[in-house]
């Protein structure tokens, strides 16, 4: 079902996943979908949207601002804050939707989309209940890419922003190769990459609204970024993670860690064994195993 989500002066494209066998007698629990950086509603979330809707779970899946098929200029733009409060406006949304009961939505986060969710349900506190898969802290990983550190990289940042306001030109970067063979043309080895080109730029997981380009300004939004920050004071709300077997030199291991210490309600942590990282994202086998288990917590905590 094709929704629309106010979101001030702009609109975010969604889609809500409905069960088969509605009861209009009762009001519907629903799971809104955080997805991955430069992901569209279409790829990961889709895959986990269909199931928790098979499960007798309504859910909803969305384009970012700035992304997709949703509003919003400058395009490309990943804003860590924007995509917190994405989540908010579709809550905004489902509330006024008849036959959703607003006193029961629940949060799913997968990879970066897990960190903004934990950050927005820090403080927004009509989520009930938070699951996450393979989550990570973007801020983190962004600062830990930067060679001479993230402090320089603001720096590098900060000049090349002056040369977009005199030229007026923006300037974007790619989240990954566009292709293997660009891959391998530039040296790169590492299996979760490659994993990851082989989901987002083939036919396997690919679609044309994901650009794989990602405005180069907001990597200061990112950079300044922690999405865990106040967790423990803040995040009451019960927590399942979910995580792959194999995540040894990703980062989402340390970052689940992290969470799992802080949150004050963790309730259940779930190793899909066998399972790297970007297999989470359509490996049926491992997409199953995690919307098992988060749907027996959402049917507790929802």
């Amino acid at each position: 079902m094709h929704i629309t989500i106010p979101r001030g002066p702009i609109e975010l494209a969604a889609e809500l996943h409905l069960p088969a066998d509605l009861d209009e007698a009762a009001p519907l629990r629903v799971v809104v979908l955080s997805t991955p950086g430069s992901s569209v509603k279409e790829q990961i979330g889709a895959n986990y949207a269909s199931r928790l809707a098979a499960r007798t779970i309504a859910a909803l899946v969305f384009d970012p601002a700035n992304q997709g098929q949703s509003g919003g200029e400058p395009r490309d733009l990943e804003d860590p804050y924007r995509r917190g409060e994405d989540i908010s406006y579709a809550i905004d949304a489902l509330s006024t939707i008849p036959g959703i009961d607003p006193h029961r939505i629940g949060v799913l986060g997968i990879c970066a989309g897990g960190g903004y969710a934990i950050h927005t349900a820090r403080t927004d506190h009509r989520i009930k209940a938070v699951g996450v898969v393979d989550p990570g802290n973007i801020g983190m990983a962004f600062r830990g890419f930067q060679p001479d550190g993230p402090a320089a990289a603001l720096d590098a940042l900060a000049e090349a922003r002056l040369q977009e306001a005199r030229t007026g030109v923006l300037t974007r970067d790619n989240w990954l190769p566009d292709t293997l063979e660009d891959a391998a043309a530039a040296g790169v080895t590492d299996v979760d990459v490659l994993q990851a080109i082989t989901y987002y730029r083939t036919g396997r997981g690919g679609n044309e609204h994901s650009t794989n380009r990602r405005l180069s300004r907001g990597d200061s939004l990112l950079l300044g970024y922690d999405a865990y920050h106040l967790v423990d004071q803040l995040m009451t709300q019960p927590l399942q993670l979910v995580l792959a077997e194999h995540l040894e030199g990703t980062g989402f291991d340390e970052s689940a860690r992290r969470l799992w210490d802080l949150a004050p309600n963790p309730v259940d942590r779930l190793v899909v064994a066998g399972a790297r990282h970007y297999e989470m994202y359509d490996v049926p086998q491992y997409v199953d195993a995690a919307v098992d288990r988060l749907a027996t917590f959402y049917d507790k905590n929802l």
